[in-house]
């Protein structure tokens, strides 16, 4: 099945804007919450 308006990050482009919640009910927005260090994002889709 091909990808539709899918988006390939490139070394020095800014990465998406993205909020998430945290299980004590905190908001993180990446990527201002990385800012000025470097960070790791990993998605885990849960088990097949």
């Amino acid at each position: 099945m091909p990808k539709v308006n899918t988006l390939t990050l490139d070394t020095g482009d800014m990465f998406p804007h993205l909020e998430f919640n945290t299980f004590q009910g905190d908001a993180i927005v990446i990527p201002e919450y990385l800012k000025g260090s470097w960070g790791v994002v990993l998605f885990y889709r849960g088990d097949w």
